[in-house]
């Protein structure tokens, strides 16, 4: 099980990973209505949190692991990140990414020397067919979400929130998370617990495909009715982990739900008032302390901005928009 001795082992061991800024603009406070700081994942290396757990989990390897291979299923950001992390380890690395993921994402993981195959993310199971093709080649699997590894690398980011939030005056607030399977809000949230817990972590999702708020409300592992039908492509997942969930479940506040078009309208405040570029499910913890003020209590919100990966007509789109 992932601890917050496992997620400063894994801070110990993380080479290349930026420590993102906490990031601030009195245009998004008015627009708010409260004190808005955003933890800058979109300028990780790689364009997302997502490294940072590929590498603790990759790095955690035995060499005969590594000179084998890694295999990971994403629709983007985990695979552009395992792509890095397996390249600078020198292990070969499969991704399966679905045929919808954006142009840019699947390019991005290529670029990195990872091997590509495609899959229909209406009609296969990805994990299926990851697992065969691990099976089939000996590769080992790393998990977009819920391994201890995965969970321990992007709980780094809760240990950078720590300081920087008690650096920038701030007591009590909501830490508002974009959140697919839950990796990087459990991560978040270990860590907090130990390091500022007077910090609670709530999770961000799209309209519709919201499993983890509503797991957290109903008590138990809920799906989402749909694969795709979200701009949020890189947060839509079938359903929570089964090891994020239990510690959300300890940890975290009422999940958030907002729409695509505020999450769009979240890409362009970010953009207008902070001068980065985030993917609309990177923004959507952005765009819930924008449009969902009325369920945060305090005088200030986080927001994390999970990843920057972003389609050229998705930005246009949003920046060009009717937004905030």
């Amino acid at each position: 099980m992932t601890d917050v001795a496992a997620i400063r082992a894994a801070a110990r061991r993380l080479r290349g990973i930026r420590a993102t800024p906490l990031l601030a603009a009195t245009g998004l406070d008015r627009l708010a209505g409260r004190r808005v700081l955003v933890k800058a994942e979109c300028l990780q290396v790689t364009g997302s949190f997502k490294a940072r757990g590929a590498w603790a989990a990759i790095s955690a390897l035995s060499d005969a692991q590594r000179r084998q291979g890694v295999l990971a299923y994403s629709s983007g950001n985990h695979a552009q990140g395992v792509a890095w992390a397996a390249a600078a380890h020198g292990a070969p690395a499969v991704i399966v990414m679905p045929s919808d993921a954006p142009a840019v994402k699947i390019e991005g993981t290529e670029a990195y020397g990872a091997e590509v195959v495609l899959y229909d993310r209406g009609h296969e199971d990805r994990d299926a067919l990851g697992a065969g093709l691990a099976a089939e080649r000996g590769l080992t699997l790393v998990p977009p979400f819920d391994d201890p590894e995965v969970i321990a690398g992007q709980g780094t980011v809760g240990l950078e929130l720590a300081e920087q939030v008690r650096g920038a005056g701030v007591g009590r607030a909501d830490v508002l998370v974009p959140c697919g399977g839950g990796g990087l809000s459990a991560g978040i949230a270990l860590a907090l617990e130990a390091e500022a817990p007077e910090l609670r972590v709530r999770p961000a999702e799209p309209a519709g495909f919201d499993d983890m708020a509503r797991s957290l409300a109903g008590g138990e592992r809920l799906t989402n009715p749909a694969a795709i039908g979200s701009i949020c492509d890189a947060i839509l997942t079938p359903r929570p982990g089964a090891l994020t969930f239990p510690v959300l479940q300890r940890l975290a506040g009422p999940g958030l739900a907002v729409s695509d078009d505020e999450a769009l309208a979240a890409v362009e405040a970010a953009f207008r008032h902070l001068h980065v570029v985030v993917e609309p499910g990177g923004a959507v913890a952005l765009a819930a302390a924008l449009f969902r003020g009325e369920a945060i209590a305090g005088d200030a919100v986080v927001c994390v901005a999970s990843g920057g990966n972003v389609a050229t007509e998705t930005f246009v789109r949003a920046i060009s928009g009717r937004t905030p």
